[in-house]
Parts: C-alpha cells; sequence; structure tokens
C-alpha cells in the first residue's frame, strides 16, 4: 500500500467504529464483519469481496497498537494534505508535511522524494522516521488479502465412560501445555468420533482468532450393554421353563430403572425382543432397547428334577430339531 492511504482512508469510519474505540471492541467489530462479507459466505461477489478487504485492511492497521499509533500520528499532522511526486516547484506535497523533520532541504530544497513501488519508496522514508516494520508489518496482510491470521487446531483425546458417551455431560480436560478446558460432551457420541470445541486451541499470532480444540473420543465398553447405531443391545437369560411357557420378565435399562418384558411362551433362544423409546438419543433420532434371549441350561439338576426332565422329554413327540440343517447342509 502507497502511503498516501493513510492520507485517504478513514479506517476507523471502513470498520464502522470511533476513533477511542477500545482493542476488544474493535477486535468484536471486526470478526463481524469479516464473517458476513468473507468471500467464502460470498461466492462471486465482487463488492463483498473488496468490502472484505478493505476491512482487513482497516483491522490490520488498527489491531496493531505500534501501527495504530502511527496511522493516528500521521492522519494528525496531514489532515487534508496529498503526496505528490517529487519535482520542482512542487507544491503541497511531501515537503510541506515533513519538510520540518527533515531540517535544511525542506520545501524548496535539493531533496526529492519520489514513489517507487519499491525499495526506496514512500514506506522506506518514513518506515525510518517511525520505527521498523513502517506501513506494512502486520502479518495479518496490510498490503496483501485475508485478514489476521487464524491459531492452529490443537489436538486431543479423551476417554469417556459408556454412560457419559450416551447421555452427555461436561468434562475437564487438561491440554498439552497445562491449559484446563471444560468441554460439553453432546449425548450419543460415539467411539472413535471426533468433537471441535471452536476457539479453544492456539492463539493468532497478529489478534485473530484462536485455533479450534479437535478432541478425538475413546468409549470404554459396558459391562452389559453394547450400541448398534441408535439402539442399544443386551443378552437377557431366561430359564428353560419361562421360554416354554412364558413369562414376564425385569430387564435393565442405562442409567435408569429395570422395566418389564414380556416374554411369550414357545420363546426360542436368540429372538430380539424390543423395547421402544429405551435407546441412544440425539439430535439424529432414538433408538430403542434390544434384548436378545439366551435359554439358561442348567448344570445340573437336583432331587428327582432329572427323573421328571426325563419324563418329560418321554412325553414329547419324536422329532428332530436339527434335521432342517442338515438337509440344507446337502443342498
Amino acid at each position: 500500500m502507497a502511503s498516501q492511504d493513510w492520507f485517504d482512508k478513514d479506517f476507523y469510519a471502513v470498520l464502522g467504529v470511533k476513533k477511542d474505540v477500545s482493542d476488544a471492541e474493535l477486535k468484536k467489530t471486526y470478526r463481524k464483519l469479516a464473517r458476513r462479507y468473507h468471500p467464502d459466505s460470498n461466492p462471486g461477489d465482487a463488492a463483498a469481496e473488496a468490502r472484505f478487504k478493505e476491512i482487513s485492511e482497516a483491522n490490520s492497521v488498527l489491531s496493531d497498537p505500534s501501527s495504530r499509533a502511527e496511522y493516528d500520528q500521521m492522519r494528525a499532522m496531514g489532515s487534508g494534505a496529498r503526496f505528490t511526486a517529487g519535482g520542482a516547484g512542487g507544491q503541497g506535497g511531501f515537503e510541506d508535511v515533513f519538510g520540518g523533520m527533515f531540517g535544511p532541504g525542506g520545501r524548496g530544497g535539493r531533496a526529492q522524494y519520489q514513489y517507487s513501488g519499491g525499495q526506496g519508496g514512500f514506506d522506506d522514508v518514513l518506515g525510518g522516521l517511525f520505527g521498523n516494520g513502517g506501513f506494512g508489518q502486520s502479518s495479518g496482510g496490510f498490503r496483501g488479502y485475508g485478514g489476521p491470521t487464524p491459531g492452529r487446531d490443537i489436538g486431543a483425546s479423551a476417554a469417556l465412560d459408556f454412560l457419559t458417551a450416551i447421555q452427555g455431560d461436561t468434562v475437564q480436560l487438561t491440554t498439552g501445555d497445562g491449559t484446563s478446558v471444560k468441554v460439553k460432551i453432546p449425548a450419543g457420541v460415539s467411539d472413535g468420533q471426533k468433537i471441535r470445541v471452536r476457539g479453544k486451541g492456539a492463539p493468532s499470532p497478529d489478534g485473530g482468532e484462536a485455533g479450534d480444540l479437535v478432541l478425538q473420543v475413546s468409549v470404554r465398553p459396558h459391562p452389559v450393554f453394547h450400541r448398534d447405531g441408535l439402539n442399544l443391545r443386551l443378552d437377557v437369560p431366561v430359564t428353560f421353563a419361562e421360554a416354554a411357557l412364558g413369562a414376564t420378565i425385569e430387564v435393565p435399562t442405562l442409567g435408569g430403572d429395570p422395566v418389564k418384558l414380556k416374554v411369550a411362551a414357545g420363546t426360542p433362544s436368540g429372538r430380539v425382543l424390543r423395547l421402544k423409546g429405551r435407546g441412544v438419543s440425539t439430535s439424529k433420532g432414538t433408538g430403542d432397547l434390544l434384548a436378545t434371549v439366551m435359554v439358561a441350561v442348567p448344570s445340573h439338576l437336583p432331587g428327582d428334577a432329572r427323573e421328571k426332565l426325563e419324563a418329560f422329554a418321554a412325553s414329547m413327540p419324536e422329532e428332530n430339531p436339527r434335521e432342517e440343517l442338515l438337509d440344507r447342509a446337502r443342498d
């Protein structure tokens, strides 16, 4: 940017703030405008792109205390003045504004200053007056495009209990640099899922937005339940008599009281019984609790139970439950 722009442009007006605006308010205003006019939010809109460049340019000067002080000083000294190419007899040019700073050789003297767009231009001359950095010191791209540089993202990991992952919670984490961060775990987070926490990453090097914390979640297994999408599954043992005759049994629920479940007479081992709405609840919906019936076989038969079971078996019609399996295996 040529130095003349510091006279021509009112960066406070560009951002719509007062000259005594605080750093915090300036940052807040810039972020709001940057989100509104960013090219990614306005694809193909030349006017929005031009506006984005203007606000980025203004912010890169005003967000840096030293460049803001230089800008305010130059605007105060050069109000109404304009730069002109150096030449004999030039009126109202560079010498009018700064002649007193350079001693003899001011207005009408031998010294001539020309803007060359590179080495030896206005930025080099004025940079020496106001310290290192001159007019383009901000890494946010005062001369260029794009505004301040966002901070980098930071990765982290967290192992969650099964219940915490299903129901959600707010947990306290410590990052690698020792910083303590509160992270809201959404209900229904799954093993291996990544959670992005905005603004909790590394700070920007030049006053931009901080990076994000990217948290990778691992979920500890549960001794009873396991997840199947939005459904929860568990195995429920029943006795042979309950399966054969039918029964109403109790089954556990995750984080709640047991519920009653009806087992119909003649229920085979492996049949899945469904409890609606007792699964994982997320913004995408709510799953069910799926109970798989497992017929429990006693390891020993007390007293005369064996004789009674043998009598029961003898009373049943002769059949081979594996006959269909053997036939299908021969095909």
